[in-house]
């Protein structure tokens, strides 16, 4: 069973990571917003792939739903943190902060 503390501390310890007010949430972010706490500090939403938001959904369909409407077909995807243990927290919590990381930039073409 996990709780906001763990993920608060485990979102921390990745790279970069910084915390702050997002809407009535609590936003975990790199370059980009990775996960958001809920204010009853029961949930976070994760963006994941859809790809892997469709894995987590059918293997651990207690702890991961598809956020409503069109963030979730986004890959938006919250999690139930006393469904899962710390070890599947930070396994979701380290997909979801990789979507988090600054994109490359795109490769410029030289003129020959």
């Amino acid at each position: 069973m996990s709780t906001a503390q763990d993920l608060r501390r485990i979102a921390m310890s990745l790279d970069g990571t910084t915390e702050a007010p997002h809407f009535e949430r609590t936003a975990f972010k790199v370059a980009r917003i990775y996960a958001t706490l809920a204010p009853d500090d029961l949930t976070a939403n994760l963006k994941l792939s859809y790809d892997e938001q469709e894995l987590k959904c059918i293997t651990a369909p207690d702890a991961f739903r598809p956020v409503p409407n069109a963030w979730g077909r986004q890959g938006w995807t919250t999690a139930t943190l006393a469904a899962l243990n710390p070890a599947e927290l930070t396994a979701a919590l380290e997909m979801a902060w990789r979507h988090g990381l600054p994109q490359k930039p795109p490769r410029r073409r030289t003129k020959r």
